[in-house]
């Protein structure tokens, strides 16, 4: 029933969505809320009014127990529970649901950050010189000097790019500026110089394919793959792995756990915690060195 009650409740409230969320997590969301629509059709619901507990429940239910793993079940109940705000902000819905459901436990996924050493040897091998390896080069450089998103990098314009600095839109569409070191600095240089030969008249984004358009998210990741295989990485290679590897070898440096949840953008520093797979335990040890009221003089005991 595509024109049901329920259907125009999930339009709309994905049309919002669309305002203010990336284009990879609108299109989860929406293969997200299309299996909740089917599931509540399939049951002869076609008006997300009746949408309650026991219904996301079961739903969630239906999902693990036809094997879909814990990450994208994860995603599914967030959706869900984006769908209820929504529903309760128009006042079809008292209450959300879904806040009352557990997020689904899952175990750490984490991608194993490349060796600094290795990382050096794929960047600085040779290319072409051809618009297209110049292209590609500035795309390698500026993932791995400023911990970009796959997303960040792809809605690049040209005005976004300065000589020290590239301005990017997060996630939930929040704004910050990223430094660029020296060697992302000159490839982008190198493929500005070259930008005109392919882009077309118009084109705004920073990075363009053969067509003269702005590079897709799939795309960049196609070519980022292809280039590490050519230059002899002997692993699978992508955005989120450059990403990965930027947080944790400026960690290993600085030590500035801070300082680099502002550089990826994190809201919370907990998830940059996870994100460089830094132990909570060094964290503690950290605030035993810094802190004044933390040290522990030599002469103290359990008894003074």
């Amino acid at each position: 029933m595509a024109d049901s009650a329920l259907r125009h409740q999930l339009d709309a409230c994905l049309e919002r969505l669309a305002q203010q969320a990336s284009p990879a997590t609108l299109s989860a969301y929406r293969r997200d809320l299309e299996a909740l629509a089917e599931f509540l059709e399939a049951r002869d619901i076609h008006d997300a009014a009746h949408l309650d507990l026991s219904l996301v429940r079961r739903f969630l239910g239906a999902e693990r127990s036809r094997g879909l793993a814990p990450r994208s079940l994860a995603r599914r109940r967030a959706a869900v529970s984006h769908f209820g705000a929504f529903l309760v902000n128009a006042g079809v819905l008292g209450h959300n649901p879904a806040e009352l459901v557990p997020t689904p436990r899952q175990g750490a996924h984490l991608p194993k950050p490349l060796d600094a050493d290795q990382l050096a040897r794929l960047l600085d091998t040779p290319h072409d010189g051809s618009p297209l390896a110049l292209r590609d080069q500035a795309m390698l450089e500026l993932f791995y000097s400023s911990g970009l998103r796959l997303a960040e990098l792809a809605g690049l314009d040209l005005g976004d790019a300065t000589s020290r600095r590239v301005r990017v839109m997060g996630k939930g569409s929040k704004p910050r500026q990223v430094p660029v070191g020296r060697s992302a600095r000159r490839a982008l240089e190198a493929w500005l110089a070259v930008r005109g030969t392919l882009a077309g008249d118009g084109e705004t984004a920073l990075f363009v394919g053969r067509g003269g358009s702005r590079l897709g998210h799939r795309a960049i990741q196609k070519r980022l793959a292809e280039v590490a295989r050519q230059r002899g990485l002997p692993e699978h290679l992508h955005p989120h792995r450059l990403r990965h590897s930027f947080a944790s070898h400026l960690l290993e440096s600085s030590q500035d756990l801070r300082a680099v949840q502002e550089l990826l953008g994190h809201a919370n520093l907990s998830t940059t915690q996870v994100y460089t797979k830094l132990d909570w335990q060094h964290l503690a040890a950290s605030y035993d060195a810094a802190h004044p009221r933390a040290r522990r003089r030599r002469d103290d005991s359990p008894g003074t």
